[in-house]
C-alpha cells in the first residue's frame, strides 16, 4: 500500500507529520484529568438586591 517511495514525496512527508501530530495530541490529552476540578466552596452569603 505505502512504500518508501511514497514517504519520500511531499504528500508522504505531510502524511507522516499529520500522523505524528495526531499521536502527540492523543498523548497530551490522555494526561489531562478526566474530571474537571471542583469549584471552590464560597464562604459568603448571596444577597439579592431589590
Amino acid at each position: 500500500m505505502y512504500d518508501l517511495r511514497f514517504f519520500r514525496t511531499r504528500l508522504g512527508q505531510a502524511a507522516m507529520v499529520s500522523v505524528a501530530a495526531m499521536v502527540t495530541f492523543v498523548a497530551f490529552t490522555s494526561q489531562a484529568p478526566a474530571n474537571p476540578p471542583a469549584p471552590p466552596i464560597g464562604g459568603f452569603a448571596q444577597v439579592e438586591l431589590a
